[in-house]
């Protein structure tokens, strides 16, 4: 974006363009144009360039974010959890006892993400759970129970 507003300021001092053609050029809105205009007159280039942030302050710092990962990165078992697993839960817990900062539970993998942390979903299975019993199924029932619905669908009559 930085490239298309100076491309734009460039437009805008050097030609005779409208507005309306510079933003179909550089593929923004008009009102973007509009505000590099205003920009360019109050400031110039670096006017232009300065870029306000938008929303609220983050809570955390980032030194906080850092001390953040470093507990993540230790585990969960370090921090005083039975099982090794960090949940969106148990990270919220780490926070508000660490920091004294309060997240809504929704947020916390937006947040962790910035961290480099990616959320991940372990695959429910049962502890019975037999491979080699699951094998022999798909090897020698699963191809019957086929056959035998195929066979069912040819030979069913439709009214």
């Amino acid at each position: 974006m930085a490239e298309r507003r100076r491309e734009g300021a460039r437009l805008l001092r050097r030609t005779k363009l409208k507005k309306a053609a510079i933003a179909r050029r550089l593929s923004v809105s008009r009102a973007a144009v509009g505000q590099w205009a205003k920009d360019l007159a109050a400031g110039g280039l670096r006017q232009l360039d300065q870029r306000r942030s938008t929303g609220r302050p983050g809570k955390l710092s980032d030194e906080q974010m850092d001390h953040l990962d470093q507990i993540l990165q230790r585990g969960a078992l370090a921090a005083g959890f039975p099982t090794a697993r960090w949940t969106s839960a148990r990270v919220k817990q780490v926070i508000e006892r660490e920091f004294a900062v309060t997240y809504h539970i929704s947020y916390l993998p937006r947040l962790l993400e910035r961290l480099g942390w990616s959320l991940q979903q372990p695959l429910a299975r049962a502890v019975e759970r037999d491979e080699e019993v699951i094998q022999a199924w798909l090897a020698h029932a699963w191809p019957r129970i086929r056959k035998g619905a195929a066979t069912w669908r040819r030979h069913r009559v439709l009214r």
